[in-house]
């Protein structure tokens, strides 16, 4: 198996030795020979196309057909016609019968990519081209046939598609015969600086510049980065420095210089829930957030204090309860818009000390208000410094130019 590995890599220009890359390259030439549906997961940029490629070339398909078709670049109302055909006039602009691509691969191999991307009704008709081998073109009733191997690829969890009833669950248990997963290249540390020579020696020669070399810092700093991008972001660093560094020994000071300051804020961030593909925050819609949470979390610690001093848990003497008051009063301790408004009356009745509840002071939730408020407190931080202002709030520092003269804050 170790020898086929290695001719499978030398044949399709695969580099390095990670263990979980190693796996997956077995279970591909494993599965090959066989018929079996085969669904890659993965990171996005991790290389899942060349894998769909080693299935096919080291099949008996090998000599068919082999087309791989991105199902989140084809509109939802067109897809079902690229896929299975059409008939004339099945809809507008269908002036002609079609044929789609499960007719035209017969006898080879699809590789449908981002298969959480294809919508409901284009998963049952794939649904039954799994299991029957049978197609109907968009505007016909007749049933055809087709014999097609089907590889799939994604980079979401499908399960949480399935959850949020956006994936069809027959569908996946009917794809997930044979699972393959290929490690991002944070999993492959020894394998980045050989990737990156290999993309580095390949631009020299395509843009006619010498090759460059990193230093010992360089390249520890080449490892330890995260690359989000995977080898496609790591291709694009790879061509830049090639193009762009003017010399041919690279320190990591130089090589910082290309790669994306992932610490430039102090700021937490929101993390993306699983089921969110592509989906970005507005800088209002992360300041609403973070105050809804706030007042979520106030009023629940308010419902829990006037729940136990309803139930006399509360046994808190009046006398200590008296000094505080005098010795911070209710209306310092609120913010500057509330100070003036009446602080809540504490009543003692015997020995119990109550609360009552129509006593609640709401808290201002303007969104303007607080933006304004987080900006001025960040430039008296940094003593006017907009630059250190703006990267500590997480935005450019155009938008804080913006946002100081939208709020007069000259």
């Amino acid at each position: 198996m170790a020898d086929e590995i290695r001719s499978i890599k030398q044949r399709f220009g695969i580099i390095g030795n990670a263990p979980g890359l190693n796996y997956a390259l077995s279970i591909a030439a494993r599965v090959a020979p066989t018929n079996l549906t085969v669904l890659i997961t993965g990171e996005s940029g991790v290389g899942k196309e060349i894998f769909s490629q080693v299935i096919h070339q080291n099949s008996p398909r090998k000599h068919g057909p082999f087309i791989a078709v991105n199902c989140g670049a084809i509109p939802e109302g067109t897809i079902d016609s690229e896929l299975f055909g059409h008939v004339k006039g099945s809809f507008t602009n269908a002036v002609d019968d079609r044929k789609g691509y499960f007719e035209t691969v017969n006898g080879g191999t699809i590789f449908l990519d981002e298969i959480g991307e294809m919508p409901l009704g284009t998963q049952a008709r794939l649904l039954r081209v799994l299991e029957t081998g049978e197609f109907i073109r968009v505007g016909s009733s007749k049933v055809q046939k087709t014999d097609v191997r089907v590889v799939a690829a994604t980079n979401v969890d499908l399960h949480q598609l399935i959850q949020t009833g956006r994936f069809r669950e027959d569908l996946f248990y009917r794809l997930n015969t044979v699972p393959i997963r290929v490690p991002a290249l944070r999993e492959r540390h020894d394998d980045i600086y050989l990737l990156f020579r290999k993309f580095s020696s390949d631009f020299a020669e395509k843009y006619r510049t010498p090759l460059v070399q990193l230093d010992d810092a360089a390249v520890q700093l080449l490892s330890s980065y995260n690359w989000p991008g995977n080898i496609r972001e790591l291709k694009n660093v790879a061509e830049q420095v090639s193009v762009l560094s003017g010399q041919q020994t690279v320190s990591a000071g130089d090589l910082r210089a290309f790669l994306p300051d992932v610490q430039r804020t102090s700021l937490p961030m929101l993390r993306q829930e699983a089921e969110q593909h592509s989906a970005s925050f507005t800088e209002r819609e992360i300041f609403y957030k973070v105050l809804y949470d706030m007042k979520k979390d106030l009023n629940d610690l308010k419902q829990f204090v006037l729940t136990m001093a309803e139930a006399n848990e509360l046994k808190t003497d009046s006398g200590a309860v008296s000094g505080l008051m005098e010795e911070r009063p209710v209306a310092a301790l609120l913010p500057m818009e509330h100070k003036n408004q009446q602080a809540p009356v504490v009543i003692e009745q015997g020995s119990k000390t109550t609360y009552p509840i129509e006593q609640q002071v709401e808290e201002n939730l303007s969104l303007a208000d607080k933006e304004k408020e987080l900006i001025i407190k960040a430039l008296k931080k940094h003593k006017g410094k907009r630059r250190d202002a703006a990267l500590d709030l997480g935005i450019s520092e155009r938008t804080l130019y913006r946002k100081i003269k939208e709020y007069e804050l000259e």
